[in-house]
């Protein structure tokens, strides 16, 4: 039997064509991502983008003696993309209380999503507000749960506690007095006395605009001890490559030790390195220890 003209035309057409035009129609399972997030999500159809977002209406939130509504920037969100072999990308922003900020970055390191920035946005806020950013890049399904472990737990700590701390637990000495011969021990490093406190620092290599640079120019990492040695605290700068960031922050959650900034120093700089600020609360010596284990982490990947 002969095909007609018209047919033959039509089977060539869908041969050639449909591969191209499936890629290029393709979109994100919005479905899915309602269904696992529980959350309403909005199309944006020429960037091919589904978003979901999570007002911020649970705390009254004032920003320069101003009461400031959700729309001004007080909404979290997270929008998907595809990306290639059937994965999608998904990015978003967080807005945390200070009491949420750990809780939540556990969750999502937990659920396998990446946090990749913690900032605040304003000034003369009350309670003080902070931005987690988040990504990651796998199936619909899981990255949609993941956002949504993250929004649960910060429910879970303001169900708890409706009002937003203003402290992490646990006490830091009233006097310094931290010896710092058991430290240096457990640290492998010399460091610096003075007033009671301890402090060591360790420097990383990096180019600026040709030039080197390095520990007094500061890129390094340190780590200063306050209060005493039963009940101290610890608090410092972690320089991490980007492909160290992740490791660096499981480490430290796994310790118990509190995120407070994730951010940038410089820029140009080679390596691009980002910069982790951290706070934690206990015995000196297993604060050490805890410090000593996330310097092990980062060297299993440094690069």
């Amino acid at each position: 039997m002969q095909l007609k003209p018209m047919l033959i035309v039509a089977a060539f057409t869908a041969l050639v064509i449909s591969p191209a035009a499936a890629q290029t129609t393709a979109s994100i399972d919005a479905a899915k991502i309602e269904q696992m997030s529980g959350l309403k999500s909005s199309l944006i159809a020429n960037e091919n983008v589904v978003r979901i977002s999570k007002p911020r209406t649970d705390v009254k939130i004032q920003v320069d003696e101003w009461q400031m509504p959700p729309f001004m920037g007080l909404t979290s969100w997270a929008a998907f993309t595809l990306a290639h072999d059937g994965q999608v990308v998904m990015m978003g922003d967080t807005v945390l209380f200070e009491d949420e900020v750990n809780a939540a970055i556990s969750a999502a390191l937990d659920a396998g999503l990446e946090v990749t920035a913690l900032h605040n946005h304003f000034f003369f806020d009350e309670p003080k507000v902070y931005f987690m950013h988040i990504g990651g890049m796998g199936e619909t399904g899981a990255l949609a749960t993941g956002v949504k472990k993250i929004y649960d737990k910060i429910a879970e700590v303001r169900a708890a506690n409706p009002t937003p701390a203003k402290s992490f637990p646990a006490k830091i000495g009233a006097t310094n007095a931290i010896t710092s011969a058991p430290l240096e021990g457990i640290l492998g490093i010399k460091g610096q006395a003075s007033e009671g406190m301890f402090k060591i620092v360790v420097g990383r290599p990096a180019k600026m605009h040709g030039a080197p640079i390095g520990n007094a120019m500061g890129v390094n990492t340190w780590a200063a001890f306050g209060g005493t040695d039963e009940e101290a605290v610890i608090d410092g700068d972690f320089a991490m490559t980007e492909n160290e960031l992740q490791p660096v922050l499981k480490a430290m959650r796994h310790e118990g030790i509190n995120i407070v900034a994730i951010h940038q120093h410089m820029t140009h700089e080679e390596p691009h390195y980002l910069f982790l600020h951290f706070w934690g609360k206990g015995k000196a010596a297993v604060l050490s220890q805890s410090f000593k284990n996330v310097l092990s982490a980062q060297a299993a990947v440094a690069n």
